[in-house]
């Protein structure tokens, strides 16, 4: 990287104004915000695009996916397995390129104004007074500007449609939710009651009885959420918490269905948009399902593997599972907290136990974690952050042979990082109802003469 002094620069900027806003207890405008963030986005996306170093997946996986669409190509296919999602994105690639726009810059460009849009979606899923700190603490973020300006990689896209969904799923009204709101024994009790009152049918109708403006949500909702998985797989990771933010089963069974929704869409009208032919959908569901056993760079199997990257299918296998436990685990543990600290706790616990990992996948907590801070959240934003800069900036500055050197013990350092994402999760909040019992106990014992 050659503008590495002045890209250190603008991100140690963001992090001391986020800092300083907090203690300060800054409000700003929305534009005011969104000039900031424009401000520092753009400017590493200039100097990134004129730069003589530009990412390996960014030159030849999202180019040649931008490239087929722009020759009727199948992007999956035509970018030789480098684009192994949807075509959803590549074919904004495509219409940038068929304007002339240069790839350094086209292919930024996408993630630079997703990442834009996520600033005030921020201060929405934060909500109450504290909406536009929020809202510039992310529009300073280091790692979102790292991801979306130097790396071009599709983070943001996905992360746009998915905080959207949350903050549609959610709708009007007091930003503090609580998940389940009784234990399974109580609604285990219940169902028990009312099928012996009502029978099945009555007890149907009355479980999928409609709230009030609740149908419409879900059907945006799960719309939105059903283009965050047209940018990348991973957001089935944020419907759990966008469903809990529904009012009833009723509503929740239509946002799920309307996920399906985009995906299905993009896939099956691949012959139309993108010249797939029929015969050439199965593989391109194969490579699309297919995840490379590529560990070595992060955490555990970093350590095992002495910082190198490989493939180990046992080991990528093993985590998956571990991944899969986790999840389950956490769902449980969180599930009467705040929906948006379920999706933290779950992205937090996924960067944990996960074998495979790239820097841009540590963006994935940011704006939930940002929107609701925990007491740790700023250790793990800085520390993550830190990390990745060094990757980005520094690690970037030597030959392939020096870089493969210091690569190994960087990515070995990243164990350090574990403890802190564990920290940063919101155990606090696990139980919300306990604490408003508490206050409101305080309160009738102060108000008792």
């Amino acid at each position: 990287m050659d503008y590495a002094i002045l890209t250190g620069a603008v991100l140690v900027t963001g992090v001391v104004l986020a800092i300083v806003a907090q203690w300060k207890k800054w409000r700003p405008l929305l534009l005011v915000v969104l000039a900031i963030g424009i401000g520092f986005r753009v400017l590493i996306m200039v100097t990134s695009a004129i730069d003589t170093w530009q990412p390996v997946d960014f030159v030849n996986s999202f180019k040649p996916a931008g490239e087929a669409v722009l020759n009727r190509q199948d992007p999956v296919l035509g970018s030789n397995g480098g684009w192994h999602f949807l075509p959803t994105i590549p074919y904004v690639y495509g219409l940038l390129l068929w304007l002339g726009i240069p790839w350094e810059f086209a292919g930024r460009l996408v993630t630079v104004v997703a990442d834009v849009v996520l600033i005030p979606l921020v201060g929405k899923l934060a909500g109450g007074e504290k909406a536009s700190l929020r809202a510039f603490q992310y529009a300073c973020n280091p790692l979102g500007i790292l991801v979306a300006s130097v790396h071009g990689q599709v983070e943001p896209v996905a992360l746009v449609f998915g905080v959207a969904a949350f903050v549609v799923a959610r709708g009007p009204g007091d930003p503090e939710r609580e998940g389940l709101s009784a234990s399974f024994t109580d609604f285990y009790r219940r169902g028990r009651a009312m099928l012996a009152e009502k029978g099945l049918g009555g007890s149907l109708r009355v479980v999928l009885a409609p709230h009030p403006g609740a149908n419409r949500r879900a059907v945006y909702a799960g719309l939105l959420m059903g283009l965050a998985l047209c940018a990348k797989s991973w957001p089935i990771w944020l419907i759990p918490g966008m469903l809990l933010l529904l009012p009833g089963v009723r509503a929740r069974i239509i946002a799920l269905v309307c996920t399906g929704v985009p995906p299905l869409f993009f896939l099956v009208t691949l012959p139309i948009f993108a010249g797939t032919s029929l015969s050439q959908l199965p593989e391109v569901i194969r490579v699309i399902q297919d995840i490379r056993p590529i560990v070595g760079e992060w955490g555990y199997s970093a350590i095992i593997h002495e910082g190198y990257w490989t493939l180990d299918p046992p080991l990528a296998k093993f985590g998956t599972y571990l991944i899969y436990a986790t999840v389950v685990l956490i769902c449980l543990l969180w599930r009467r907290a705040d929906p948006v600290d379920l999706t933290t706790a779950i992205l937090l616990g996924f960067m944990v136990v996960t074998p495979r990992l790239g820097a841009q996948y540590l963006l994935w907590f940011m704006p939930f974690l940002v929107a609701r801070p925990t007491r740790f959240a700023w250790f793990a934003i800085i520390g993550t952050s830190l990390w990745a800069a060094v990757g980005y900036a520094w690690l970037t500055q030597w030959t392939s042979t020096e870089w493969s050197l210091r690569h190994s013990p960087w990515a070995m350092s990243s164990i350090v990082l574990l403890p802190i994402l564990a920290a940063a999760m919101p155990w606090a909040r696990r139980h919300p109802w306990r604490k408003r019992t508490g206050d409101a106990l305080r309160s009738s014992a102060a108000a008792t003469p």
